[in-house]
């Protein structure tokens, strides 16, 4: 069975997708070749890179002179992996990727698929005892959670060098399901995040810390590294949170 799927690029002349099992490579570049993916463009390295397929993961091989490529993930607001020029089977652990290729001022793109990616249950029978402490405990029906929501929008909605929202945005994006809003709420349900969060100390502690500059930047930073806010979760900018912030 197949285990990676490369989807050429648009332009290209080839709407087939390309199926690799386990242990099979695929040479792409500008040269044409009977068993690669030709990428007719001036600026792409007659031989310019490789892939291989792996159960559930690919590895790249940036067969460049001078070019780094980035491995993005398009679910990953703004997730990415570089790749050097010489560098060989660099692992890409990523559902859904996208391979950049910068060529004579453009950028262009094509589409890996990694679909055997399996997830184990979290039933794990046979262990008693206590659980695991939640790392980071958030309750999703809380303003402040919708809050940081409104934070990660836009990087969310495809736009993952997109600058945090303002105050006045957040407000703004917030008010139709919570209409009392302004920024003084908004600012109020920042700071707890960012004590919730565990980027300052909390009040009642006695060593205050330094003051934490760009701290909307270290939220959505934070939360969406460890996926604590997904695209699914923007839900709750349409829903009515809770009427207690905390």
């Amino acid at each position: 069975m197949y285990s990676v799927i490369v989807v050429p690029p648009r332009g290209t002349g080839s709407d087939d997708q390309i199926r690799l099992s386990a242990g099979e490579r695929l040479a792409f570049g500008r040269s044409e070749t009977g068993n690669g993916l030709a990428i007719a463009h001036e600026g792409v390295s007659r031989i310019a890179g490789e892939i291989t397929a792996h159960r559930a993961f690919w590895i790249l091989s940036n067969l460049s002179q001078g070019q780094t490529y980035v491995v993005e993930n398009p679910e990953g607001a703004g997730e990415h992996i570089k790749v050097a020029p010489g560098r060989l089977d660099a692992p890409v652990s990523f559902e859904f990727s996208r391979v950049v290729l910068p060529a004579a001022g453009e950028l262009l793109s094509f589409d890996v698929w990694a679909p055997r990616h399996t997830y184990r249950s979290a039933t794990r029978p046979g262990l008693s005892g206590a659980t695991t402490a939640q790392a980071f405990s958030l309750d999703r029906t809380k303003r402040y959670f919708a809050v940081l929501a409104a934070l990660c929008e836009p990087r969310l909605r495809g736009a993952p060098h997109a600058p945090p929202p303002t105050v006045d945005q957040l407000v703004e994006r917030l008010r139709h399901t919570w209409p009392a809003a302004n920024r003084s709420s908004v600012y109020w349900n920042i700071d707890y995040l960012a004590v919730k969060l565990r980027l300052r100390p909390a009040p009642e502690t006695a060593e205050p810390g330094p003051r934490l500059y760009g701290k909307k930047e270290s939220l959505v930073s934070l939360a969406l590294r460890f996926d604590l806010v997904r695209e699914d979760d923007l839900v709750v900018l349409a829903a009515v949170p809770s009427e207690v912030a905390r």
